[in-house]
């Protein structure tokens, strides 16, 4: 599952089984729009312009769309993944609109583990995470690139930043290797967890993961 070719066959055979419809890992954008969109809007009242999102590994999902159509505050939403056959089904079948005349929704063919290349340091706002790592970590040969993703986003998001990933692995494993990984950064990262509750019996978790800074390395970590 970490192959970009298995990804690109995924999504061509989707197409070919008629008429579009999302794909959605775990669950969708209004399973978690209670825990995305207050983050957003507080974080943009200290913000002129809009708020960078990410939804890395986006696939066919409708998360990135939804919240380019539902926030009230500005944002500019980059849905990327790896699959160009994903990025094209995006582009062809997203008409909806924004709630803010400011946001802007973009789609980019990227591979997650080449985010540094693509975007600045201490760029983005806010990077999603829906079933990518969790896709990486349970391939043969994938955690140590869902390690370099990690790395890479606490180090493209601004001290500000909040990297969301979501998953169902319990946080008595998860905890640990992000805390582990987040290591590998210079200044490191603050890392915790909220409960999602149930979706068809399976319990998910919202990790939050919050690069730090040379000045407040010593800050407590998020609960």
């Amino acid at each position: 599952m970490d192959k970009k070719a298995t990804w690109d066959r995924f999504y061509k055979e989707s197409a070919s089984k008629g008429e579009f419809k999302n794909f959605e890992w775990f669950f969708g954008f209004h399973s978690v729009k209670n825990v995305i969109l207050p983050m957003v809007q507080s974080m943009s009242l200290s913000h002129e312009s809009a708020l960078h999102i990410l939804d890395m590994g986006c696939g066919t999902s409708a998360l990135g769309p939804c919240i380019y159509s539902t926030s009230p505050c500005a944002v500019r939403v980059t849905c990327a993944d790896i699959s160009p056959e994903a990025v094209k089904l995006m582009k062809v079948h997203t008409s909806t609109q924004p709630s803010n005349k400011n946001s802007s929704l973009e789609f980019l063919e990227l591979d997650g583990t080449e985010l540094s290349g693509h975007f600045g340091a201490r760029t983005l706002d806010m990077i999603l995470d829906k079933g990518t790592t969790d896709a990486l970590v349970r391939s043969k040969e994938g955690r140590a690139k869902a390690g370099q993703l990690i790395r890479q986003c606490v180090q493209i998001l601004k001290p500000s930043g909040r990297l969301l990933q979501f998953s169902d692995e319990d946080p008595d494993a998860r905890l640990i290797w992000l805390e582990n990984e987040v290591k590998g950064v210079e200044e490191g990262a603050d890392v915790g967890y909220q409960e999602m509750g149930e979706q068809r019996g399976v319990s998910y978790f919202c990790y939050q993961i919050s690069p730090r800074t040379a000045s407040d390395s010593d800050k407590g970590k998020l609960v």
